[in-house]
């Protein structure tokens, strides 16, 4: 009875470790990409460029603006000083 017990015991825990080797071993980033995978890596990296494209359009436009603030903001000082 003691032998039967210990070799279920074994089989049990033999059985349990290959399982666990199995998860371990399967890893979804080493899996090889799929068309799928590929597409939506390309539109995201195209949508990336279209973001990075507008935020420098924007930040062109802001910096324009300043300046423009800036220069009128001058011009009035010059023309308040030479009334003065």
């Amino acid at each position: 009875m003691n032998k039967l017990v210990s070799a279920i015991g074994m089989t049990l825990v033999a059985g349990c470790l290959s399982a666990a080797a199995v998860a371990q071993s399967h890893d979804p980033v080493s899996e090889p990409t799929t068309h799928a995978d590929k597409k939506a890596a390309k539109a995201q990296a195209k949508a990336d460029h279209k973001t990075s494209v507008a935020q420098a359009k924007a930040d062109k436009q802001q910096t324009d603006a300043q300046a423009d603030a800036d220069k009128a903001t001058a011009d009035a000082k010059v023309k308040d000083a030479k009334k003065k």
